[in-house]
């Protein structure tokens, strides 16, 4: 560990009785990376990081770490990055001592926010550097008398932490990415082989949201805007794009990658990385077309508009997101009977305590209001 060099972490499969054990997440991810290779591809994965750093008063209040972090607009807070750049730099001295090579960081959109983007690499590689990523950063933090948060929404009034998800295929043989099309007719610089897996990814997308936004809290993250005065830009629509924040899929004006928007800081990147895999791969095996990109707001749309467009909402709750996931038969495909099944009751679980929960909002709101 960059912090406790005495100490050893590795990432490991799961066996059970010296067999593979069905509900390895890593194992999960292994067998979709291996139905990617066997058609001569290579999945290749960045995940932009998006966390709060914090620290809880005396009196219980949570704010931010530094007084100066106090702008109505942070994004890029020079003060807010500076009073923070001890803990940010040994963050990602750590980073690159491991080799993650880390070309970005930033104070972003909510005070006490922050990013990070390091190289991608391949998707087994990039879910054990983001699960080591979330303990490390946790650690460091609490060295400061700090903490990191990883929650979708930890805040009404502010931005929510995404974890998005750059992918792209590459060939096995010559290490050339193949969703780079400078002719694509679009202009998205996007491959027919990235259309095709951008549709299977738009076709299974109400149950992969169950993985990708695993929590009750993710979908306060998942809303056009919410309690904060401006535009969340996170999604809430099935559909795909060019350089627009308000898609679910939107390719970069570099094109040759497609970025999931809907990700949060909350998900199994192993889960989360399978099933939009999965999805992609049967989008290129079945040559599916996802139709035109929209370069549009999205959250400027009517609902009769989206419907004439074909465009669905992306579950507005866990419920419906476990409703989509059980009812999606892929999911049983790559999760195995044991782990799809597992999941679904346990995120339904979530879900009803969630549910039957007396919050304080309601209290406020209704105790003596009749």
């Amino acid at each position: 560990l960059p912090w406790n060099p005495e100490v050893v972490w590795y990432a490991s499969d799961l066996y059970l009785k010296g067999q593979p054990f069905e509900a390895c997440s890593r194992g999960i991810l292994k067998k979709q990376l291996k139905a990617a290779a066997d058609l001569g591809l290579r999945f290749n994965l960045g995940i932009e990081t998006e966390f709060f750093i914090l620290k809880q008063n005396a009196d219980g209040s949570i704010v931010p770490t530094s007084e100066a972090d106090n702008l109505a607009k942070p994004c890029y807070d020079v003060r807010g990055f500076l009073d923070n750049y001890g803990l940010l730099d040994e963050i990602v001295q750590a980073m690159d001592g491991l080799g993650w090579d880390v070309y970005s960081f930033d104070h972003e959109d909510a005070n006490g926010q922050f990013e990070t983007d390091f190289q991608y690499a391949d998707g087994l590689a990039m879910a054990d550097r983001f699960t080591f990523f979330r303990l490390m950063l946790g650690e460091i933090a609490k060295k400061r008398g700090y903490f990191a948060t990883f929650m979708a929404k930890p805040f009404a009034d502010r931005t929510g932490n995404g974890a998005h998800f750059n992918m792209s295929m590459a060939s096995l043989e010559t290490g050339e990415n193949l969703f780079d099309s400078e002719a694509d007719a679009n202009g998205l610089k996007l491959s027919k082989l990235g259309y095709q897996f951008v549709a299977g990814v738009l076709k299974h997308a109400h149950a992969i949201s169950a993985v990708i936004a695993p929590t009750v809290n993710s979908y306060k993250r998942l809303v056009r805007r919410g309690n904060m005065s401006g535009f969340t830009w996170a999604p809430i629509h099935v559909s795909f794009g060019s350089n627009n924040r308000t898609n679910m899929l939107r390719v970069p004006l570099a094109g040759g990658r497609v970025e999931c928007r809907a990700v949060d800081m909350s998900c199994n990147p192993y889960l989360a990385a399978a099933l939009m895999l999965a999805a992609g791969l049967e989008g290129i095996r079945e040559n599916l077309d996802p139709g035109k990109p929209h370069g549009e707001n999205m959250y400027q749309h009517s609902e009769e508009e989206l419907k004439a467009m074909g465009v669905s909402h992306l579950p507005r709750s866990l419920e419906e997101a476990i409703d989509a996931f059980e009812a999606d038969p892929l999911t049983k495909e790559v999760f195995g009977p044991l782990m799809a099944e597992t999941f679904a009751k346990f995120k339904r679980d979530e879900w009803e305590s969630y549910n039957t929960h007396v919050s304080q909002w309601e209290l406020d709101r209704y105790l003596k209001f009749f």
